[in-house]
């Protein structure tokens, strides 16, 4: 009888998360419109890009003014001590935070919202940055991948492009330096199915490399088989549907 492959037997517990403590608290935009200023950069383990302590003073629920403190990506050549503008009546410069609607197109922007309010949740990596391409009911954003994703004209992004933009220019130069920088979510080296034994991996075995059997699997299969491609069909069905606007499923 076969062990369990490395995926299903890592998989079951933490093996594959971040550890909570790698993250300097949540990373989100404020319900606040007005200035605020930068007080700090840090790094913050859990996330490539420098991150900004910005603070602005705001009233409470009982109408008491306070200084609040929220986490932001910091864009390319922000300082501590500059000033950010937040809102709807912000001019467009680069580190102020506005509607996709109030941006120009054509312009750099990063840590966009999905949904209005949300807080920011694409373009958030060290040196990327995605651009407005048109507007209209909805606005098309292009990102960095080369995908074009349509939202909402009020989804909140900054102006400009991440910082650390040269995070890829050095090079790794040693195994060592990979293993620590892959250790903290995942297994690595990650070793081929097909050169492992057959008790060990369903593409293990045989007279010479190979996977000897169909590579693709059904969604259904149980953890310890589900290795190859996953419903191919499926999903270059449900790909071709959406170029054409059906519905998907």
């Amino acid at each position: 009888m076969g062990k369990r492959i490395v995926t299903r037997r890592r998989g079951r517990g933490r093996r594959y998360m971040v550890p909570s403590f790698n993250y300097k608290g949540p990373i989100a935009y404020p319900h606040f419109q007005g200035e605020a200023k930068v007080k700090e950069l840090i790094h913050d383990p859990g996330h490539t890009a420098v991150i900004a302590k910005v603070q602005f003073n705001a009233k409470d629920r009982d109408g008491v003014m306070r200084t609040n403190t929220v986490q932001l990506p910091a864009h390319d050549g922000q300082a501590e001590g500059a000033t950010i503008t937040l809102g709807d009546t912000a001019p467009v410069a680069i580190g102020n935070v506005l509607p996709l609607a109030n941006i120009p197109e054509g312009t750099l922007i990063h840590n966009v919202e999905i949904t209005p309010g949300d807080g920011g949740k694409l373009v958030r990596a060290a040196g990327t940055a995605a651009i407005i391409v048109s507007h209209g009911k909805r606005t098309m954003v292009r990102l960095p991948s080369g995908y074009f994703k349509t939202l909402h004209p009020q989804c909140r992004a900054t102006i400009g492009v991440l910082a650390g933009r040269g995070r890829h220019d050095k090079p790794i130069a040693k195994a060592g330096k990979a293993h620590h920088m892959h250790k903290s979510a995942r297994v690595w080296p990650r070793v081929r199915g097909v050169a492992k034994n057959p008790v060990d991996h369903p593409h293990g075995g045989g007279s010479h490399q190979h996977v000897g059997r169909p590579s693709t699997v059904s969604v259904h299969s149980p953890p310890g088989a589900k290795v190859g491609r996953l419903s191919p069909k499926r999903f270059m069905k449900a790909k071709r549907l959406k170029k054409r606007g059906k519905k998907i499923f």
